[in-house]
């Protein structure tokens, strides 16, 4: 029995032991197949890459702002009245000093035909008055207010002439006139809007920039910008700026100035303005899909001995498809650019350049 019971235990122990040794010698197969050239137990990751080198790079801001007439009134009557005439188009050119309505101004030539009457009056007294004094016939009192009466009707000439003037409206300057809100035979009082003068053959950009940049604005800089709806670029020259920051918003109101030929600019139009800040002469640009953002920051991948490397970046500006790398990268490295979110620090890469 006891014989039985040890020939059962050495078989059970045999099994065991061949069993051990097949696992071993499974595990060592494929850690042989799996051991790479280097011994790290793992394959190259095929990776595209760029190698970097300085280049020119232009740093700008891009920013909204919005286009403006560079003379923009509401026409105004200086005095009340009934229109006699209308000498404009709607939405026709005036020049500078053009007539643009007359008013009514019968009641006006009236009094100036009684105010140049009383003036003649007066000029005659005056006159007989210094005669009179010459031969101390009357005293200088007399002859004084005579004189006033003359000066007096004098000015009421000059005042109702004034009047006058106001029944004419003119053009301040030359623009493009908008739609009247007027009509022949109306009534008007200094309140009414007769129509919008819009000067457009120069036009105004108006823009806010952060008080970060604000030491970069410079009179005479010039930026570009576009319209939507409007092919092409645009330039225009700064002008004027406002001479603090607003405390709100933290930003630096600036205007500039640009031609409008053609008339293709509207005032009152959004634009999208790039404004330059400084150009760089070896900027190191990678690719946007190369950099991955960090809880502390942001990293990219560079191959260092066959291997990807992570390595903390600083970015400044960057363009539709690249990114100023302001430190962290030397010219020369291979930053890789595909694939790198799956990448850890030490991966063997497999690199096409690109």
């Amino acid at each position: 029995m006891k014989k039985k019971t040890l020939i059962i235990v050495l078989v059970a122990l045999a099994v065991l032991g061949g069993m051990i040794f097949y696992r071993i010698s499974s595990n060592k197969e494929k850690d042989a197949k799996n051991a790479g050239p280097r011994g790290g137990g793992r394959s190259a990751a095929k990776v595209y890459a760029k190698v970097i080198q300085g280049q020119t790079f232009s740093d700008f801001l891009t920013l909204s702002g919005s286009i403006e007439a560079d003379e923009q009134i509401e026409l105004h009557t200086e005095i009340s009245g009934i229109v006699e005439s209308i000498n404009f188009s709607e939405g026709g050119r005036v020049g500078s000093g053009q007539v643009l309505i007359t008013l009514n101004d019968a009641e006006l030539q009236a009094q100036l035909a009684q105010a140049r009457t009383r003036n003649n009056l007066a000029a005659e007294n005056e006159r007989r008055a210094k005669l009179l004094l010459e031969k101390e016939a009357i005293s200088q009192e007399e002859y004084d207010i005579a004189s006033a009466d003359f000066r007096t009707a004098q000015s009421q000439i000059q005042l109702i002439q004034a009047q006058l003037s106001k029944t004419v409206i003119r053009a301040p300057f030359s623009g493009t006139i908008g739609l009247r809100n007027i009509s022949k035979g109306s009534y008007i009082t200094p309140a009414t809007s007769i129509a919008k003068l819009v000067n457009m053959n120069r036009l105004k950009v108006s823009f806010s920039i952060p008080e970060k940049y604000a030491n970069k604005v410079r009179v005479g800089n010039q930026i570009k910008f576009d319209v939507q709806g409007v092919e092409g670029d645009f330039t225009a020259k700064i002008y004027a700026t406002e001479p603090s920051v607003e405390a709100n918003t933290r930003t630096l109101l600036v205007k500039a100035i640009s031609t409008n030929a053609g008339n293709q600019l509207i005032p009152g139009t959004f634009a999208n303005i790039v404004f330059p800040l400084e150009t760089i002469d070896n900027g190191l640009l990678v690719p946007a899909e190369a950099l991955i953002p960090i809880q502390n920051g942001k990293k990219i991948f560079v191959m260092k001995n066959g291997l990807a490397t992570e390595v903390l970046v600083e970015t400044g500006a960057r363009t539709d498809a690249d990114i100023l790398i302001t430190s962290g990268l030397n010219p020369g490295d291979t930053v890789l650019t595909s694939g790198v979110m799956a990448l850890r620090n030490g991966t063997p890469v497999q690199v096409t350049l690109r």
